[in-house]
Parts: structure tokens; sequence; C-alpha cells
């Protein structure tokens, strides 16, 4: 389902309000329906910077209303995209009104119209490595601070101050008689690639790595990339010079098509008895407790006198003053964020969040009782950057107290290990 907006409109990502001049390519909402006969799971993603809950949840209930399959079983997650339209205000972007309240219907609709094409198929799953593309934007500097997008060659920058994920995960479905592709279902833990566009509407490399894949495989059919664990994740290799450009969408193109490749790789080096006819799905959905950072009485006073006096002579500290202000007023102590584990066959699958450092994936995968996983970030909505307890204790961008970045300390273990026990309750007793 197109969900593209109108000219005009806010756009999200950035720390400024950015008016939409142009649309360079449409926005989506994706839609795969997987059953086994007895369970259905919907696997679905838009494209946004985020969702938020309510709207998830919105849309869910009209899922399970027009087909029977529970709010549990569907997982939308966002792909991440810096050059959509705003669902909410933040830094700096207001709400672009009304457009929310458009996409519960379109949500929806395209799940209930993948559910109506069911047909007989099969599935095989694979991963490959794409190590070029992602790199740790967090750098130790020589000062001792860590710091976020040192520059490129910047002297003073000494090394990554994380690891990175080069696992391109994908599930390819296609017809059982006429092994016609149906769809791929990928999962790369990469931020956004940036373009020098940015007043115009794009669904980002999320989208190129649709076209791309498609034409390689010389077929149409449904191609949806899930973005992973991408907090402290983009595609700057900050040793090198930045790569020149031939056009703005020169490097979103770039990286789809290498994306694209590997999937092809390894797509092409499958054999007849990977893919399989029988299996099982399942999923569940856990409810986790989540008390945020609070601000100290002292910041607050600090914050609360810089949005009085209304100064923006420093942009970026008006900003985060605003934004703890409004953190502390608008934004309560405590709530429940959702955590979602699926099986498909011997395939696990995990949605968390919010922009989830890559250490928590990682994680995930290593101590997880399925030899393969996806664990798809920005899932249900988002609770903001979700940072290590090393990280907090660093500090820079991902860390910085404002309503986006606001998990305590002790979050990733916690999610890793309620991950790992969703999805050992969903692997089949033997």
């Amino acid at each position: 389902m197109d969900i593209t907006p109108g000219l005009g409109c806010h756009i999200a990502g950035y720390f400024e309000d950015r008016i939409a001049e142009h649309i360079h390519d449409p926005l989506y909402v994706k839609a795969l329906a997987i059953s086994d006969g007895e369970t259905t799971i919907g696997l679905m993603t838009i494209d946004l910077v985020y969702i938020t809950s309510e709207l998830v949840e919105e849309a869910k209930a009209m899922i399970a209303a027009r087909t029977g399959v529970p709010a549990h079983c569907v997982m939308i997650s966002s792909t991440h995209t810096h050059t959509g339209p705003a669902v909410r205000a933040v830094l700096g972007t207001p709400a672009e009104p009304g457009y929310g309240e458009t996409l519960p219907q379109k949500i929806a609709d395209a799940f209930v119209m993948a559910y109506n094409q069911r047909c007989p198929a099969e599935l095989a799953h694979a991963s490959g490595s794409c190590p070029e593309e992602v790199h740790n934007r967090r750098w130790h500097m020589k000062d001792g601070t860590v710091r976020m997008n040192p520059g490129y060659c910047n002297p003073d920058a000494i090394k990554p101050a994380g690891p990175t994920d080069p696992e391109l995960g994908v599930m390819i479905f296609r017809e059982k008689d006429s092994r016609k592709p149906i769809a791929v279902y990928a999962n790369y833990p990469l931020h956004y690639v940036g373009n020098n566009k940015h007043c115009w509407i794009s669904a980002d490399y999320f989208g190129e790595y649709a076209t791309a894949l498609q034409r390689i495989a010389g077929e149409s059919f449904m191609v949806i990339m899930a973005n992973g664990c991408q907090g402290n994740i983009n595609n700057c290799d900050f040793t090198r010079p930045p790569r020149k450009q031939t056009d703005p969408y020169h490097n979103q193109r770039r990286v789809a098509n290498v994306i694209a490749a590997e999937t092809w790789k390894q797509w092409s080096l499958l054999r007849e008895d990977d893919f399989v006819d029988q299996l099982t799905v399942a999923a569940t959905l856990k409810m986790l407790p989540f008390q945020r950072r609070r601000a100290s009485a002292e910041d607050l006073a600090k914050a609360e006198k810089i949005v009085a006096a209304n100064d923006h002579s420093n942009a970026m500290e008006w900003i985060y003053a605003n934004e703890l202000v409004k953190l502390e007023k608008d934004v309560p102590p405590s709530w429940d964020v959702p955590l979602h584990a699926l099986r498909v066959g011997d395939l696990g699958i995990v949605g968390l969040h919010g922009e989830v450092f890559v250490e928590i994936g990682l994680a995930i995968k290593e101590q997880s009782p399925y030899k393969r996983n996806l664990v798809v970030g920005m899932a249900n909505g988002s609770s903001g950057y979700i940072a290590t307890d090393q990280a907090l204790s660093e500090g820079s961008y991902e860390t910085r107290l404002c309503r986006h970045v606001c998990a305590p300390p002790g979050t990733g273990p916690a999610w890793i290990a309620a991950a790992v026990s969703a999805l050992n309750e969903l692997k089949p007793r033997t």
C-alpha cells in the first residue's frame, strides 16, 4: 500500500524541520502473511523513521477484526528512512497534521490483501555477509571521549567503540508448483543511507534494495528489507576519505546493489532440498517493564531556563533543553514495551522496540536456540535509542537524555534475556 505523503509535509529524522519539496520515490507499507494451516503470522514493514505504538495497536486491532489473526501474531516494523513524514513531533520537527491517522487503515489493508492472496508455497532461508556497508559510528577519541561520527580520516579518532554485525538474513518464498518467486524478507542492521536531497521524500536504500533485487532476479515479487539492531551503526567508513557521489542518490543505489547482489548470491547457492513446503509458525509478544531515566533537578532547571529564554543562538542546545522539558512534562515515568518473538520453521525472529545497539542483537543471535535468527529493530513502535550500559557510561549523542534517548542501564541485558526466553518458548519440544 502506498503511504507517500503530499508535498509540503514535515519530514522527520534530522534536528530541524524540513518541508517536502519533491517525491523521489514512493513510500510503502508492505505485508507478508505466512500460514501453516492452523496459525498465521504477519511480517510487515513501513517506510517511516518510526511509527507510534498507538498506531500499531490500532492497525493490529483492525487486522484481527478483519482476518481473525491475533495482534501478537503480527509484527510491524519501521525501515527508519530519514526522508519520510513525521508521525510524531520530535527534535524540532512537528508532526504532520492528519498523516498518522491515515496509517492504521492502510496497514490493515496491506495485510488483508496479503492474507487473501495466500497460496501453496515453499520457503528457504540463508545468510550472507556484507561487512563493507556496516560501520560502528561511535569512536574512541584521543581526549578520552567517545564521539558519534568523528569525521573522515580524523587524526584524533583512535578506534571504533563497538562491533558491527555484517550478517544479511533472508527468507525466500516461492510458489510450490511453478517455483515463481513470491517474496523475499531480508534483515540487515544499517541505520539508513543518506543523500543530499534532504527535502525530497524517499524510502532510502530500503526501497532501492527492492528495485535492485527484482532487477537482478528478472522477476516482479514482494521485497521487504527489515532493519536490524542499528542504533550505533551506519555505512560511513571513517578510516578512509568519503566516497565521491555521481548524483544525490548514488550512495543509496550503491549500497542497495551490494546487498541485493549478496542476497542473489545466497539465493543462487541454495539447493532444491533447502526449500520446504511443510513447516510450523508461531509467535509470542511479551510486555516488558520500562522505567525511563529521569533528569536531575539541576539539569531540568537549567533546561527550563533555556526554553523560557527562547534563545535559539545555540540551536542544538535549545532543542535538547526543549526535549528534556517535554520528557519530564509529557512522558510517564514508566510503561510497558513489546518484545516480539516469532518462529518460521527452524528460523527464529525477534522484534525489538527501538533503535537498538548492535551488541544487543549479536548477543541474542549468539544465545538463541535457533541456528539462524533475524533480529528486527523499530518493531511495533519505538522507545528510542536502546544503548548498552557501556555506552551509557561513555556518553555521546545516542545516550544524551531526551524523549528518544531515555532507556536506563540494564535495558540491554533484560531484553536479551527476555528475547532468548521467548525464542525458547517457541521452539518445538523433542
